[in-house]
């Protein structure tokens, strides 16, 4: 880590950005580069509660961005859906992966080898923000950051899917203070429903749908019960 001079705000982040600098893009690279291992979302089905929700009529063909997309099966089953999709994820490895996945089905998205944090979206251009398994390896400090592109990005009347670490599911870090002290997020944070609450009920945002993952043996969905399946409305 290097010596910084800190004398503003982004000084200040890129500090504990430096600080918590375990899981970069070439750790990710090496994560998706062997798709035979027993991952339990290395599967080609999209997750059991975006299936639901579209099935439920509770959200509709759009223009849709997913942060952090891994190997694309959420991308597919959206693109399929009728949705204008855009994905973006940190590791080339799995754009590459879900390329062939979307080739598989003969759908168009558009994949983009990015950070997140760095994307330079149109206001108010999105129906959906679909989040399957980033939010929870975001560093606490950058949460900010992702409530607010989430806030700016999507439209009014639109949505934000989310799917993170259950507490039992997660690195089993209990504080914010624990990850700088140690220096690390572990395999994900664990969000609780109260802390999950205090970051999107509250304006523009409401809680939609907050409950555990439904477990699923196999095909047509990916569930399983250490995760939250969340559903954000932003007020139109």
């Amino acid at each position: 880590m290097q010596d910084r001079f800190i004398h503003t705000r982004d000084d200040v982040l890129d500090l504990l950005d430096d600080l918590l600098a375990d899981k970069d893009g070439s750790w990710w690279d090496g994560f998706f580069t062997n798709r035979a291992k027993p991952i339990p979302f290395f599967v080609d089905w999209p997750d059991e509660n975006l299936r639901e929700w579209f099935d439920q009529g509770r959200l509709q063909p759009g223009r849709v961005l997913e942060l952090g997309s891994g190997h694309g099966r959420n991308a597919v089953f959206l693109a399929g859906r009728g949705c204008t999709v855009e994905a973006v994820d940190f590791s080339a490895e799995a754009i590459a992966w879900a390329r062939e996945l979307a080739a598989k089905a003969d759908v168009e998205i558009d994949f983009q080898h990015r950070d997140i944090l760095d994307l330079d979206l149109e206001p108010g251009a999105y129906d959906l923000i679909y989040d399957s398994g980033c939010f929870h390896h975001l560093a606490p400090h950058r949460r900010p950051d992702y409530v607010d592109l989430v806030r700016r990005a999507l439209k009014p009347g639109g949505h934000l899917g989310q799917v993170c670490f259950r507490p039992e599911g997660g690195s089993g870090l209990t504080s914010d203070r624990q990850v700088y002290e140690q220096r690390t997020l572990g395999g994900g944070l664990g969000y609780g429903e109260n802390q999950l609450r205090a970051l999107w009920d509250d304006e523009p945002f409401s809680v939609e749908v907050l409950r555990a993952m439904a477990n699923q043996d196999g095909e047509p969905s990916f569930g399983a019960d250490f995760l939250w399946a969340l559903l954000v409305a932003k007020a139109g």
